[in-house]
């Protein structure tokens, strides 16, 4: 599944916690600009990563209960998951090289 996929409070568990692979979920929100600034690289890891990790977007303005369960207070906020359980968070616009290193600690 290349690119980024959204996901919703509904089916989070589902398409994330009971991933097989690890996945990323950006927490954003239309009027956030660091979001949009950081969408082009979650989709350029989606395609580098493609079978290796999954990448969702979460829209925290449509989708409360699931940014609230996991404590995002700032967006962008990026928390990676494996095995269904987070194991890194990202916070703020970050250089592509930054958000690798924390994918591929996950796939370790």
């Amino acid at each position: 599944m290349a690119g980024t996929y959204p996901v919703t409070d509904q089916d989070f568990e589902e398409k994330v916690l009971q991933s097989d692979l690890p996945v990323l979920v950006d927490f954003w929100a239309d009027w956030c600009m660091p979001c949009k600034m950081i969408a082009p690289i979650v989709e350029e890891l989606s395609q580098e990563y493609d079978g290796k990790a999954g990448f969702a977007k979460l829209d925290v303005d449509a989708n409360p209960t699931t940014a609230m369960t996991y404590g995002v207070r700032s967006i962008p906020t990026l928390l990676v998951f494996k095995d269904g359980q987070p194991v890194d968070q990202i916070v703020g616009a970050v250089p592509k090289g930054a958000l690798k290193k924390k994918i591929d600690s996950a796939l370790e």
